[in-house]
C-alpha cells in the first residue's frame, strides 16, 4: 500500500468538466510534449471523451498526499494508466495502475484500458 501513487487531475473545465468521469474510470496518461506552458505536462484522456484533464503541477492545484505532474513525469511511461478513486467538485484524484493491475484491467473485456 505504501508504494501506491496518487495524483490530482485538474484543468477539467478546459475540456468537458467533471461530467465524463466516474469512480473506477480508467484514464490514459500521455506525456504532452507539445505543451509550451508546462514542460512536464501529462494529459489525461478518457475512452469516450478523449483529452479530458491534466495532471496538476502547481502547489495551488495538487491535493495534499498526491503527486504533481513534475514528480510523476519520470515514473510513468510515454503512455500509462490510472484509475479514478475520488471526485470532489472540480478535482479528481486517481491512482496510478501498477503493471499487475494494468494486466488485470487488460484481461477484462469491459475495461476502459482496451480503448487505445
Amino acid at each position: 500500500m505504501d508504494d501506491e501513487i496518487y495524483f490530482t487531475l485538474t484543468a477539467l473545465n478546459m475540456f468537458h468538466g467533471v461530467k465524463p468521469f466516474r469512480i473506477g474510470s480508467i484514464v490514459k496518461l500521455v506525456k504532452d510534449y507539445e505543451n509550451t506552458y508546462d514542460l512536464e505536462a501529462i494529459r489525461a484522456e478518457l475512452r469516450y471523451a478523449g483529452p479530458s484533464a491534466y495532471v496538476a503541477n502547481s502547489v495551488k492545484t495538487v491535493v495534499k498526499g498526491t503527486m504533481s505532474s513534475g514528480r510523476l513525469y519520470d515514473k510513468i511511461l510515454e503512455e500509462d494508466y490510472g484509475v479514478v478513486k475520488f471526485i470532489f467538485d472540480n478535482v479528481i484524484i486517481c491512482k496510478l495502475l501498477t503493471t499487475e493491475e494494468l494486466d488485470t484491467e487488460k484481461s477484462n473485456p469491459e475495461s476502459d484500458v482496451n480503448f487505445i
